[in-house]
């Protein structure tokens, strides 16, 4: 059997692939373009990608493909009808980024609420040292407890955010896009009601129909002038070029983005042109990546593969 890694940089050079070596001749490409493809993949039984691109374009010549193996949770990156047209077998991997994501929802927001990049450089360029006393907030904060936090997609990352949030006595508020029945424990608003009672707004969403643009400057407009706004789901929930005019006009108070509309970020990014840190805090699409998830992520995937070729050989 031959596995064909496309694009290794995506999982991180740090993560132990041997378990791979097992399963028959394994050869790792660190990142592939889509004229890379069809030479490299020609001869694989097993593709294992996270962004290629997989079509009749890119595996037409792989002619003893049986199995592509995604390395994250969406699968908009394959031709599913020309995989099932094929009978090629995917697979996709769920859940194993929950606890990465939320951790990393609650890094941004403390970021931001509590002004840290201000009070880090404060002590840094040394003006602590010429203070009067030994406190200063120049820049106040305020705690979590008593506000209210709204979560825009309740998945399994959406609970669990909800669910920290609660134990630091926020009061959690949710609202479906998709129009999904209310569930069990948690309280289902209206999109206009969460936009105008929350303090704290995260978006834990997949991109799909009901929430491609769902943030626009009419949006904006509803939110608390002190809201702050975080964006966990996918950059294309949020129309970036309103969000930079709601941020420069004080529209909101603050948002963190960890996912864009193009990564890596473009030079035409409206938001470029935010340089305060207390207004906005951007990172590079890592909230999934703990050392923890990735290596989880592997995992999985080299399960999923030892299961389809041990269900092949039974049959």
């Amino acid at each position: 059997m031959k596995l064909i890694f496309l694009d290794t940089k995506t999982i991180g050079d740090d993560i132990d692939l041997s378990g791979f070596d097992a399963l028959g001749e394994v050869m790792k490409y660190p990142f592939s373009t889509s004229a890379d493809v069809p030479e490299r993949a020609k001869d694989a039984d097993v593709l294992i990608v996270n962004k290629v691109q997989v079509n009749e374009q890119t595996i037409g010549q792989a002619k003893n493909l049986k199995l592509v193996c995604v390395t994250a949770t969406g699968t908009n990156n394959l031709d599913k009808a020309y995989l099932e047209k094929r009978g090629i077998l995917w697979r996709n991997v769920a859940g194993y980024s929950t606890e990465s994501v939320a951790q990393h929802t609650f890094a941004m927001l403390f970021y931001l609420l509590e002004k840290l990049r201000y009070y880090d450089d404060y002590v840094k360029e040394d003006r602590y040292m010429n203070d009067t006393v030994f406190t200063h907030f120049a820049e106040h904060f305020y705690e979590l407890k008593g506000k209210t936090w709204g979560i825009i997609g309740l998945g399994n990352i959406g609970r669990r955010v909800a669910d920290i949030a609660k134990a630091f006595g926020a009061d959690v508020i949710y609202t479906s896009p998709s129009g999904s029945a209310p569930q069990e424990g948690y309280r289902q608003v209206s999109m206009d009601a969460l936009l105008a009672a929350s303090d704290i707004i995260s978006v834990h969403a997949p991109l799909n129909e009901y929430t491609e643009g769902l943030i626009d400057m009419n949006c904006l407009k509803k939110m608390k002038k002190n809201c702050i706004f975080l964006n966990l789901g996918r950059g294309p929930i949020v129309i970036e070029s309103d969000l930079a005019d709601a941020l420069d006009q004080g529209v909101i108070a603050a948002a963190g983005l960890d996912v864009l509309c193009d990564e890596p970020m473009s030079e035409n990014n409206p938001l470029r042109r935010i340089g305060n840190s207390k207004k906005l805090l951007i990172t590079p699409h890592i909230a999934w990546a703990s050392v923890e998830a990735r290596t989880r992520l592997m995992n999985i995937v080299l399960s999923q593969i030892q299961e389809f070729f041990d269900g092949t050989a039974a049959k």
